[in-house]
């Protein structure tokens, strides 16, 4: 062996050996993990991600023996808390789609939803709703796209606030039914109920667990669910996907953390989070909610960010939204 030979050996046998080393303090780590306080950040109280992290935090804490706290911050502060944290598992996101559709919304972030997050678990989904007032002469999806295509720009729709799964689910059925309906802009979806209920607004999106009491009193129809397979909220009901194949435009709810994280410890997260979502008592306060719990792969919840950056990327892009 020549000396550059024997130069090539021992470098690639040293770095052999830094691989190992970095595997085995990274299993060393997840066989302790965790051993002190977690902390969740999530948005502004009251809201439901917060509803998300305080039922999955109360639950993992019983199941882990450690405490979870949930620390509540206003807009995109959650998202940049977490980006710069150091990657060890004590501090997480648990967070909706705007983590990874706010680039799309706003002229620029201090963060980048894919380079500075490692995706833990896709915890929880709720549907959103195509409901009308009853008085529309409409009882499916079809019915429903042939009369906003017979009345181009007269029929009016709820978005809520802007950017939300609400308005996002309404300019993807507007893209893809290929159909004009006019979008009424409101500060909380309490107003949008109000018009629509009283025939002012003809129809609106809202998430499931918003909608579900107007619905049983019958002030509102349900024509379908914007999930892809049809929802355990709703049994029987139809998806637009059967009309309009691929529709998906609900509410996620995500757990990331940052960038660099070892692999054993995000899998272990992923394993316990997973377990405590499976769980009969905590799935049924969701699904009282109206919120379907997941609990997915890390692998299927970059699928999903990955499939939602190119969707509804491209809708809010096309149809100019923003947020800023």
């Amino acid at each position: 062996m020549n000396n550059d030979s024997a130069a090539t050996f021992k470098d690639a046998a040293l770095s052999c050996v830094l691989v190992a080393a970095l595997i085995c303090a990274g299993s060393a780590d997840a066989q302790n993990f965790p051993n002190r306080v977690i902390r969740f950040l999530t948005t502004s109280a009251g809201g439901g991600s917060d509803l998300n992290a305080r039922l999955i935090g109360q639950a993992l804490s019983a199941t882990i023996g450690q405490q979870i706290v949930v620390d509540n911050r206003a807009g995109t502060i959650p998202n940049e808390v977490v980006a710069k944290a150091p990657p060890d598992g004590y501090t997480l996101l648990v967070n909706g789609s705007a983590v990874w559709l706010l680039p799309y919304l706003r002229e620029s972030l201090p963060y980048d939803p894919v380079r500075d997050f490692t995706p833990v678990t896709l915890a929880t989904n709720a549907p959103c709703i195509v409901a009308v007032h009853p008085s529309l002469p409409v009882k499916n999806i079809v019915d429903l796209i042939a009369l906003a295509k017979a009345r181009p720009a007269q029929l009016n729709y709820v978005a809520g606030v802007i950017g939300a799964p609400p308005h996002i689910a309404g300019e993807l059925f507007k893209a893809r039914a290929g159909v004009n309906i006019i979008q009424v802009g409101y500060k909380g979806i309490g107003g949008g109920f109000a018009d629509v209920i009283a025939g002012q607004v003809q129809l609106m999106f809202p998430t499931a667990g918003s909608v579900i009491p107007h619905l049983k009193s019958n002030r509102l129809r349900a024509l379908a669910v914007t999930t892809l397979e049809q929802s355990v909220l709703f049994p029987g009901m139809p998806t637009v996907a059967q009309t309009l194949p691929g529709f998906e435009a609900s509410a996620p709810l995500a757990v990331f953390a940052p960038a660099g994280t070892p692999a054993a410890i995000v899998q272990k997260l992923n394993l316990e989070i997973v377990r405590v979502l499976n769980a009969p008592e905590l799935r049924e306060k969701f699904l009282n909610a109206g919120i379907e719990p997941v609990g997915s792969t890390p692998e299927q919840l970059a699928a999903r960010v990955k499939s939602d950056m190119a969707t509804l990327g491209k809708v809010i892009k096309d149809a100019g939204i923003r947020a800023d």
